[in-house]
C-alpha cells in the first residue's frame, strides 16, 4: 500500500478513529501518519469525516434506488429536477445521470406503503418525469474507501 493511501483506506471505514488507531493500522508512527492525513487534507483527497447514520433508527426503514427520466431534456427541466427532489424530505441523495435514465434518486422511507405514496403522489404527478423505475434495497454493503488508480498512459 502506498504511503499515502494508508490513512485514506483508514479513515473511508471509521469516523471516530484515532489518530493512534489509524497509524497503528497503517504501520507507521502517530506523528508521521498526522502529517499524512493533514496533507492529504491538504490536497484535496479528505475532503471530510462522516458520521455512519442508521436510516431505521430515523424510522426510515425501507430504501430504494428511483430511476428518473425527464422530458423535454433541456438544462432548465434537468436543473429544476434536481433541485426539487433534493428538497423532498424522502431523497437522501440525487444522482445525475448521462445514458438511458437522467436520475437517480436514492430514497428511505417507513415502509413500503409510504415507498409506494411517495412514486405515486410525489413523483408520479410531475409533469416533467416521462418513467421511473424503482428498485428496493434489501442490503447496502459499505464499500471501502476507494484508492487511487494508476494514470492513464496515453
Amino acid at each position: 500500500m502506498p504511503c499515502g493511501s494508508a490513512p485514506v483506506r483508514g479513515r473511508g471505514g471509521t469516523y471516530g478513529q484515532s489518530n493512534r488507531e489509524l497509524a497503528r493500522k497503517a504501520g507507521v508512527a502517530p506523528s508521521t501518519c498526522l502529517e499524512r492525513v493533514r496533507t492529504l487534507t491538504r490536497r484535496g483527497v479528505i475532503r471530510g469525516y462522516h458520521a455512519e447514520i442508521n436510516p431505521a433508527a430515523l424510522n426510515r426503514g425501507v430504501q430504494a434506488m428511483v430511476s428518473v427520466q425527464v422530458r423535454p431534456l433541456s438544462r432548465t427541466v434537468i436543473d429544476a429536477f434536481q433541485q426539487s427532489a433534493s428538497a423532498m424530505p424522502e431523497v437522501l441523495s440525487v444522482f445525475v445521470l448521462g445514458g438511458g435514465d437522467d436520475f437517480l434518486l436514492h430514497v428511505a422511507v417507513q415502509d413500503l406503503d409510504h415507498l409506494h405514496a411517495f412514486l405515486l403522489d410525489r413523483l408520479s404527478k410531475r409533469r416533467e418525469i416521462a418513467g421511473f423505475r424503482t428498485s428496493v434495497i434489501f442490503q447496502q454493503v459499505h464499500d471501502a474507501a476507494p484508492v487511487r488508480l494508476p494514470d492513464v498512459r496515453a
